[in-house]
């Protein structure tokens, strides 16, 4: 996709996180103006990404058909959140996000968050997850106009419980800390863990409905398939009826 010239990388991501597209199409705008400002970045990922698919990272997390399991996080106020809370609500989509400073994350929140009228409309809603401390979980609510929790998972742990933790490596460490990013201030930890950002659409009995998970962060489950699963996820199935 061609898009217009910048003079920062900044500029770029403005522009595509506010463009009139889909979701795909303003994080491939994204990389392609990553590519052009940040020479040798994307080969970067190229390889983390590679070595995470080689060991099969994130597939072992909750499939169609399985429980999700259940949780308590705090939320960007400070509120104790469990996932029993959330599913009072209706069907959910829970979305696991790198931090506040990721830039593919900050497109994809602006995504959901224009879609948040139509999903409460349908009687579903939204959770964002992310491993960063307090403040900067506010931050990244209110940056993104989001009108759902924000949760902080505190050292990645429930990340780890689902297999969707991945240490970023030494080579996107240097990177990640030569751009400025204080990655181990945002979580409070040094361990230099991001949770692969994954959506789970989640019935309102616990059941994961469908999932998106993919090691590479700069893909992630479009709006479409999001509002399909949420639509399916309040249709009662078999395990419903009665013999």
């Amino acid at each position: 996709m061609r898009i217009p010239a910048f003079t920062t990388l900044e500029e770029a991501f403005l522009y595509c996180r506010d463009m009139d597209a889909s979701l795909n199409e303003r994080l491939e705008a994204f990389s392609e103006a990553t590519r052009y400002f940040i020479p040798g970045y994307q080969e970067a990922v190229d390889r983390m990404v590679g070595r995470l698919k080689e060991y099969d990272a994130g597939q072992a997390a909750p499939q169609p058909g399985d429980p999700m399991p259940v949780f308590a996080m705090p939320d960007e106020e400070g509120h104790i959140v469990t996932l029993d809370d959330l599913l009072s609500e209706g069907p959910l989509a829970m979305t696991f996000h790198r931090g506040h400073w990721c830039p593919y994350c900050r497109i994809n929140t602006r995504a959901l968050a224009e879609a948040q009228a139509q999903i409460a409309l349908d009687g579903a809603h939204l959770a964002a997850i992310m491993p960063e401390r307090q403040q900067f979980a506010a931050k990244f609510k209110a940056e993104g106009r989001m009108r759902y929790p924000v949760l902080t998972d505190i050292d990645n742990g429930y990340a780890l419980s689902l297999n969707l933790a991945v240490w970023v490596g030494d080579e996107m460490q240097q990177i990640l800390e030569s751009g400025g990013r204080k990655v181990p201030d945002y979580q409070g930890n040094r361990a230099w863990v991001l949770p692969i950002p994954a959506t789970f659409v989640v019935a309102q009995d616990g059941v994961v409905m469908a999932r998106f998970i993919d090691p590479d962060y700069r893909n992630r489950m479009t709006i479409e398939d999001l509002l399909a699963a949420l639509t399916s996820a309040q249709i009662p199935d078999e395990r419903d009826q009665e013999p």
